[in-house]
């Protein structure tokens, strides 16, 4: 079994970067929120990058005015990124609107449907199906290598067959754990198995004094399907069919709800009980979460938490494959300024503007080779979220997709807190999605 990464996180995340939880689903959370092709008209570029990195535009290749509209803490820190961009491209003027997540859609939709879009914007990675089936958004072309990406993260943006987004920054789920409990439990290692993961939920509860063994939300997608890609299941098969009733997804379903058959996770929280907290004083010692946690953490516990607990890739079954979310950049087919529009994402995944805007924003790069660099490398901790990147996928990108997370979400619900079967969870799942659809 792997080891438990044992020192307290280096980097702290900002308490805005709860925006994700929201953004991308949080605890018990419903479905929300995340080309410079040379092919396409005004891309920047002809040339593909280098394997494992994005390619870079030559500087002060564009002019003109550039509009941009981020969401959430990013829109309000973009302007600096904006301002290294126009010092190597000064004829260009990018001017950034930031944008409310909560107002996000909206203002979107709004904009589509008066033709007044930016040239870039900032987009969940959740979002790609929906606004992609609108037409408003440009195919990518060659301009950027999908291999400088994680693959999860690259694969968010593709529909159809299509990349329409460039991935800007990514976050992951990992196990977050006390390890002061566990130790005291008798358990000196992270779970690396599904069976590791049971029986350190129950030594945590049974030996080491905790309430629980693990805090897991009872309607939130996001928790749920890492268990059922990393049985060897799907959400979705190659052709486009719901397999939400698969063997797999009833086996996954079954070992999911198992904690809470066997009195491991709470079944029945208060609302609004947050997770953070319970995880500080131990009453649920394990949970999965993305690295705005670690900030909440080190914020809520202080001194006290300081080196009780850490980090580690998720348990492992047939794979070890995670959730993948984040933001992408997209740029829109009405934009005037294409050759600038692509400059600047390309820009933005530079391997060291990755690293750089990591500094400011305390985002986690999409781009590979920036892991590389000693900022992240260097930190052991971090180097966790990175190795789940590894392994990790996102949903389909359907226009459906909240309709169909929603219905995923009810049907967790109705098992862990009510008395649904797995097997009649997972056909309800697959019912639902059926009738849904995919927008297509």
């Amino acid at each position: 079994m792997q080891s438990m990464r044992r020192h307290p996180m280096t980097f702290l995340l900002v308490a805005a970067l709860a925006f994700m939880a929201a953004a991308c689903g949080g605890n018990d959370a419903g479905a929300g929120g995340g080309s410079p092709g040379a092919s396409q008209p005004g891309a920047i570029g002809g040339e593909t990058g280098a394997p494992g990195s994005a390619a870079a535009s030559p500087a002060g290749a564009a002019s003109g005015d550039l509009q941009v509209w981020a969401m959430g803490n990013e829109g309000e820190l973009l302007s600096t990124m904006a301002d290294a961009f126009m010092e190597e491209n000064p004829d260009v003027n990018v001017q950034v609107t930031p944008i409310a997540w909560d107002q996000a859609v909206t203002r979107l939709q709004t904009a589509i449907g008066g033709g007044q879009t930016p040239c870039v914007s900032q987009m969940g990675t959740d979002m790609m199906g929906q606004f992609v089936a609108t037409g408003a958004i440009d195919p990518v072309g060659e301009g950027i290598d999908p291999a400088a990406f994680f693959e999860g993260a690259w694969n968010s943006n593709v529909v159809d067959g299509t990349a329409y987004g460039v991935p800007w920054y990514v976050e992951t789920r990992v196990l977050y754990e006390r390890t002061d409990i566990a130790e005291k439990a008798g358990i000196t290692e992270a779970p690396a198995t599904w069976d590791d993961l049971t029986a350190t939920a129950k030594a945590m509860k049974e030996q080491g004094g905790a309430d629980w063994g693990i805090g897991l939300g009872t309607k939130n997608y996001q928790e749920y399907v890492p268990f059922l890609w990393s049985n060897g299941g799907d959400i979705m098969n190659d052709a486009g069919e719901f397999t939400l009733d698969s063997p797999e997804a009833i086996e996954a379903l079954t070992f999911y709800d198992s904690f809470f058959e066997d009195g491991l996770a709470p079944s029945e929280v208060p609302e609004g009980t947050d997770p953070t907290v319970t995880f500080v004083s131990g009453t649920t010692p394990m949970m999965f979460s993305g690295p705005w946690h670690v900030g909440l953490i080190t914020e809520a516990g202080g001194a006290d938490i300081e080196g009780k607990w850490g980090v580690s890739t998720i348990p492992a079954k047939d794979s070890a494959t995670s959730f993948v979310g984040g933001a992408n950049l997209v740029v829109y087919t009405d934009c005037d300024n294409k050759d600038a529009a692509w400059a600047f994402v390309n820009f933005l995944t530079r391997p060291e503007t990755q690293v750089r805007w990591y500094e400011e924003a305390t985002v986690l790069p999409a781009v590979q080779e920036a892991w590389t660099d000693p900022k992240l490398a260097d930190d052991a901790n971090v180097a966790v979220f990175g190795e789940q990147l590894k392994d990790a996928k996102t949903p389909p990108a359907i226009s459906t997709w909240s309709e169909v997370a929603n219905a995923i979400n009810e049907q967790l619900e109705k098992m862990t807190v009510g008395d649904a079967t797995p097997e009649e969870a997972a056909h309800a799942m697959q019912e639902a999605a059926t009738s849904i659809g995919t927008g297509n």
